[in-house]
């Protein structure tokens, strides 16, 4: 596909770019039969598992430690990405745009959130 940035200026993408890329890995690899949403919910999960158990068992400290280290940079990253693939992956099986989704989401909670009523709180208001 054509306007995707090459690994060299990967750091430069954006959630569109991704989102071509990963089209792209999938077609070209002839994945979509086996994408159906419930096949990629279920991946996901387990990618949520894989980084959640980086975490496991580990203080908060520790856990900052091992994600500073070259190797669990590493592995957190990796995993931190298998989880975004992943939910642009649901994104475009079932039709929804995450930058609209998520910019209608932020938008909802500005109002549910009101920054007089939440800011530095951990939990909702009762407005």
């Amino acid at each position: 596909m054509e306007g995707i940035p090459t690994l060299e200026e990967s750091s430069n993408f954006d959630l569109e770019d991704a989102s071509k890329a990963i089209a792209k890995f999938v077609n070209d690899r002839d994945w979509e039969q086996f994408h159906t949403p419930r096949n990629l919910m279920l991946a996901l999960v387990g990618e949520i598992g894989e980084l959640a158990e980086l975490m496991q068992w580990r203080t908060e400290q520790e856990f900052l430690e091992f994600w500073k280290s070259p190797e669990g940079g590493i592995r957190v990253r990796e995993e931190f990405a298998d989880i975004m693939i992943y939910l642009i992956r649901i994104a475009q099986v079932i039709g929804i745009n995450p930058s609209e989704a998520i910019s209608e989401k932020l938008e909802r909670n500005e109002s549910r959130f009101p920054i007089s009523e939440a800011r530095g709180r951990a939990y909702k208001s009762e407005h």
